[in-house]
C-alpha cells in the first residue's frame, strides 16, 4: 500500500486537536519501560565492568557539628569498593553546588546563605543530610559496611519553625544574628496605606501553606558509569532538565561539560522535584569517575521523604481594602518562606518573586504592598513543586476574595465581576509590571458557573442537610503564569530516507504525553501518518535545551517543533527545485510531497531524502516565544462536612479552563484532573511535619504522610475553552500541567468555609487552615 496516498486522512485523524492515544503507553503498559534502575552495566553503551551499588549514611541530626568520622572498620569489609566523606570531596577539589544569587537583604544587604556540598563538611544542618558515600558490589554489602562508619557529632541547638528562625533560637550561619536568607519588596507602602485608611470595608487573614512532598512514583535513581575509551562520564538519572543536570555534575567535580553526558529514559513522575542535580546525583557521579567504573544509586522512599526537596512552607499575613461598591483598593501581603537548611535559587525565586507575579490573579489591582522573605531552618530545602509559588498567591487572594465577600455581605461571583481585569484592558499590566497578553475572565467564569450547576446548589444542599450534613460550594477564578522565564529551545528533525522523520527537544516526558504531542505537531507540519514519527528526548550529546518545568514544554517546546518543521519543510522546497531544475518559488509541500507547481512534476519527501548525500534532510532550528503564557479558569467545588467527625468529602467538581489551543484533549483533561488531585489533597490531608524539638521527620513514610488516593477524588468535569489563544507564541497554546493544582487549592478550602457560613459558623471560616483533616476540622467546630 503507498503510505503517502493516506497522508492526508493520517494528518486529518492523528494531527491536533484530537485524541490520539499516547505512543508512550503501549511499552509503559507492556512492561518494556526504560526507567534508570530498569538498566543494568551490561547496555550496550556501558562499559562491561561489574556494577557497583552505592548507599548514603545520613545525619540522625538537625544541626551537628562533624567531629570525627571513622571509616576503618568499613573500608575492611567484603565487597566494599570505595568510601567518601565530604572533606574527601572537599581535597579533591570538588566544589560547593550553586546557591542563590541576584537577592539581598534588607536595605540591599548581601543574602545570607548556607553553602551546599554534596557530602556534608564539617557540619550537618537537616535530618537526613548525606555524609558518608560507601560503594560495594551489591547493595547489602553497601549498607552493611555504612552501618559499620562511626560519626562522631557534637549536636548544635536547631530550629524547624518559623517563629523560632526568624527569633534566632539557632543559627545556621555563623556571624549573623537571624536566618534571614534574604527579602522583597514590591509596591508602594504608603498610597497603599492611604487606600487601607480610606476603605469602607478591610478584610484580613493569616494563612499557613504547609509544606509538602512531591511523591514522585519513581524515586531517584543514577546510574553513573566511566567510558574509557573517549574518557567520559555518562549519567543516567531520572531527571526533568537532562542539560542543567549535566552542568551541575561537571562544575561540581571539575569536568569539562562536554565530558560529561546525561541520559534520561522514561521518568515515572516530576511534579517539579527532578530539575536540576541533588548531591546524591553528584557524589554518585564523582563516585563513578573515581572507580573508573559503574556505580548505581537507588533512594528508597524514606530518602525520598527526607532528602529530595519539599514544597509551600509559607505564612502569609493579607489584607484587602475595598471601597463601598467592593472594588479592591489595595492588597498588602507579608510572607515568611520556610526555604530549609540550604536555599536554592529555585526555592528563593519562587517565593520572593514567581509568587508575587501573580499574586493579584484576574483582578484589576494596581495598588500593592508586598514584602517577602525568605528564612533558612533545620530542614530540607524547598524548591519547584506543581505550581511553584502560584499556588500559594493564588490561594491567598481567592481566600480573600471569598471572605471579602461574607464580611461585605456582597455575592461573591458580583465581586468577582466588579474586580476583573476587562476584555478591552488586553494586553494588561499588573502591578509587578507583568503583560498578561490576552483573556476573558468573566465569560470563563460564567461557562464554569453554569457547568457546575451553580443556580441548582440549593436543592443539592437541602438533601445534604437531610443527612446531617453541611454542603459548601468553592469557586476559585485564577490564572497562573508558565514558561519558566527560559522562552528558548532548540530542536533538530531529521528526515531520513528509511520513511522516518526523527526528531530531537530538549524537553522531557514524565508521564504527561509531551512526546505524543510533539509527534501530533510533526504530523500537522509534514501531512504523513504518526507512526512515521520517531520523538528522541533525554539526551545531552544530541542537543542542550531547558527541559520541562513551569509548564513550558508544548509552549516553547512545541512552537519550536513547529517552527523547525516549517523551516525544514522550507529547506526542502530549496532541495528539491534543484532536483527539478525549478524555481523554489515554485515548489509546493503538501501531504508528504514536493512538486512543481502547475505541472505533473512530484517527488515524495522521503524519496527527496534518498537523494541527499547524506540520506536526510536535516534542520537544527533554535526559536523562542514572545513571553509567557497566562492560562486560566474558573474551578467550582462541591464538598460535604459532617459535623460530627469534621469529615470533609469532595462531591464534585467543575472546571473550565482557558488554555488557548487544545493540541490533544484527552493529555489535556488528564493533566487539569491530576493536577486537581493534587491541589485537593494539600487542602484535605497533606503536611510535611518535623518534630519541633528535635527536627526528626514525623511523616517519612506513606504510614505517616497522607497521600490522596482514587477513592478520594471526585467525578470531575472538565472543559476547555480555546476561544483566547495565546499571542505569545505560534500554536496559540498556554501552559496546562499546574493549572489543576492552583486552582483545586482554594476551590476546595472556599468550600468548606462556605459549609461553615451556611451552617451559622461563619466565624470559623478566617480560621481554616490547610490541611483540612477530619481532627483539626473537628477541633475547629468544637472550639
Amino acid at each position: 500500500m503507498n503510505t503517502q496516498s493516506l497522508a492526508p486522512l493520517e494528518a486529518t485523524r492523528f494531527g491536533s486537536g484530537h485524541s490520539v492515544a499516547r505512543m508512550e503507553d503501549d511499552a509503559l503498559l507492556r512492561g518494556q519501560g526504560r526507567f534508570t534502575d530498569d538498566l543494568l552495566a551490561a547496555v550496550p553503551d556501558v562499559p562491561d565492568s561489574a556494577l557497583s551499588h552505592l548507599v548514603f549514611l545520613r545525619s540522625p541530626h538537625a544541626h551537628a557539628r562533624i567531629v570525627s568520622i571513622d571509616a576503618s572498620t568499613a573500608r575492611a569489609m567484603p565487597g566494599v569498593l570505595l568510601i567518601i566523606t565530604g572533606q574527601d570531596m572537599v581535597d579533591a577539589g570538588c566544589k560547593p553546588m550553586a546557591g542563590v544569587a541576584g537577592f539581598a537583604r534588607a536595605a540591599g544587604a548581601p543574602l545570607v546563605s548556607t553553602v551546599r556540598r554534596p557530602l556534608a563538611h564539617e557540619r550537618v544542618r537537616f535530618v537526613g543530610e548525606p555524609v558518608v558515600a560507601v560503594v560495594a558490589q551489591s547493595r547489602e554489602l553497601a549498607r552493611d559496611a555504612a552501618e559499620a562508619v562511626l560519626v562522631e557529632y557534637e549536636e548544635l541547638p536547631a530550629v524547624t519553625e518559623l517563629p523560632e528562625a526568624l527569633a534566632g533560637k539557632a543559627l545556621l550561619c555563623d556571624g549573623v544574628s537571624d536566618n534571614i536568607v534574604a527579602e522583597t519588596r514590591y509596591g508602594k507602602p504608603d498610597e497603599a496605606a492611604q487606600a487601607f485608611a480610606a476603605a469602607a470595608h478591610v478584610v484580613k487573614l493569616d494563612l499557613i501553606h504547609q509544606r509538602l512532598a512531591a511523591l514522585t512514583i519513581e524515586p531517584r535513581v543514577v546510574l553513573a558509569s566511566w567510558h574509557a575509551a573517549d574518557a567520559r562520564l555518562v549519567v543516567r538519572m531520572s531527571s526533568q532538565m537532562p542539560s542543567g543536570a549535566r552542568n551541575s555534575i561537571a562544575d561540581v567535580i571539575g569536568l569539562d561539560r562536554k565530558s560529561v553526558r546525561v541520559v534520561v529514559g522514561d521518568v515515572g513522575g516530576g511534579f517539579g522535584m527532578k530539575t536540576g542535580a541533588y548531591p546524591e546525583d553528584i557524589a554518585t557521579a564523582f563516585c563513578a569517575h573515581k572507580l573508573k567504573r559503574s556505580v548505581k544509586w537507588l533512594a528508597d522512599r524514606s530518602e525520598e521523604f527526607l532528602a529530595t526537596t519539599h514544597g509551600r512552607d509559607l505564612y502569609t499575613r493579607a489584607e484587602m481594602a475595598l471601597d463601598v461598591s467592593g472594588k479592591v483598593l489595595a492588597l498588602r501581603v507579608h510572607s515568611d518562606a520556610n526555604v530549609g537548611a540550604y536555599p536554592t535559587g529555585t526555592g528563593v525565586a519562587i517565593q520572593l518573586l514567581i509568587g508575587p507575579w501573580v499574586q493579584t490573579g484576574v483582578y484589576d489591582i494596581q495598588t500593592i504592598d508586598y514584602h517577602f522573605r525568605a528564612v533558612m531552618t533545620n530542614t530540607m530545602s524547598t524548591a519547584a513543586y506543581r505550581g511553584a509559588g502560584r499556588p500559594e498567591a493564588i490561594y491567598t487572594i481567592e481566600r480573600l476574595m471569598d471572605e471579602a465577600a461574607r464580611q461585605i455581605g456582597m455575592d461573591r461571583t458580583a465581586l468577582r465581576r466588579r474586580n476583573f481585569v476587562a476584555p478591552e484592558q488586553f494586553p494588561y499590566k499588573n502591578a509587578m509590571g507583568q503583560v498578561y497578553d490576552v483573556g476573558a475572565f468573566e465569560s470563563v467564569m460564567d461557562q464554569g458557573l453554569n457547568l457546575a450547576d451553580w443556580s441548582g446548589f440549593e436543592a443539592r444542599a437541602a438533601e445534604s442537610a437531610k443527612r446531617g450534613k453541611w454542603r459548601g460550594l468553592g469557586l476559585a477564578t485564577f490564572l497562573e503564569w508558565t514558561g519558566g522565564n527560559q522562552m528558548e529551545e532548540r530542536v533538530t528533525i531529521s528526515v531520513q530516507a528509511d520513511g522516518a522523520i526523527e526528531v530531537f527537544s530538549a524537553v522531557m516526558p514524565m508521564g504527561q504525553g509531551i512526546a505524543t504531542t510533539l509527534a501530533q505537531l510533526v504530523v500537522d507540519a509534514f501531512g504523513v501518518p504518526i507512526e512515521k514519527v520517531r520523538v528522541i528526548l533525554g539526551d545531552t550529546d544530541r542537543g542542550d535545551g531547558f527541559g520541562s518545568a513551569g509548564s513550558r514544554s508544548l509552549f516553547t517546546g512545541g512552537s519550536a517543533m513547529k517552527i523547525g518543521a516549517q523551516r525544514t519543510i522550507a529547506h526542502g522546497k530549496a532541495l528539491a527545485a534543484k532536483q527539478f531544475e525549478a524555481s523554489e518559488q515554485d515548489i509546493v509541500y503538501a501531504a508528504g510531497r514536493f512538486a512543481v507547481a502547475g505541472t505533473d512534476l512530484s517527488m515524495g519527501l522521503f524519496e527527496l531524502a534518498a537523494q541527499q548525500p547524506e540520506q536526510r534532510i536535516f534542520m537544527d532550528s533554535t526559536s523562542a516565544a514572545a513571553g509567557p503564557s497566562w492560562p486560566n479558569g474558573c474551578h467550582v467545588c462541591e464538598v460535604e462536612l459532617d459535623p460530627a467527625t469534621g469529615e470533609v468529602a469532595v462531591i464534585s467538581y467543575a472546571s473550565v479552563n482557558d488554555v488557548g489551543r487544545v493540541v490533544n484533549p484527552t493529555i489535556v483533561r488528564g493533566q487539569l484532573d491530576g493536577g486537581a488531585v493534587q491541589g485537593i489533597g494539600q487542602a484535605l490531608q497533606e503536611a510535611v511535619v518535623y518534630d519541633a524539638q528535635t527536627g526528626q521527620l514525623l511523616t517519612g513514610s506513606l504510614m505517616d504522610y497522607t497521600a490522596p488516593r482514587a477513592a478520594d477524588s471526585p467525578l470531575f468535569k472538565t472543559e476547555m475553552d480555546q476561544s483566547v489563544p495565546s499571542k505569545n507564541n505560534p500554536l496559540g497554546v498556554k501552559g496546562v500541567g499546574e493549572l489543576g493544582t492552583i486552582g483545586a487549592t482554594p476551590a476546595v478550602v472556599n468550600a468548606v468555609a462556605d459549609a461553615l457560613a451556611r451552617a451559622g459558623r461563619g466565624d470559623l471560616a478566617p480560621r481554616l487552615q490547610m490541611p483540612l483533616s477530619s481532627a483539626r476540622v473537628w477541633e475547629l467546630l468544637q472550639g
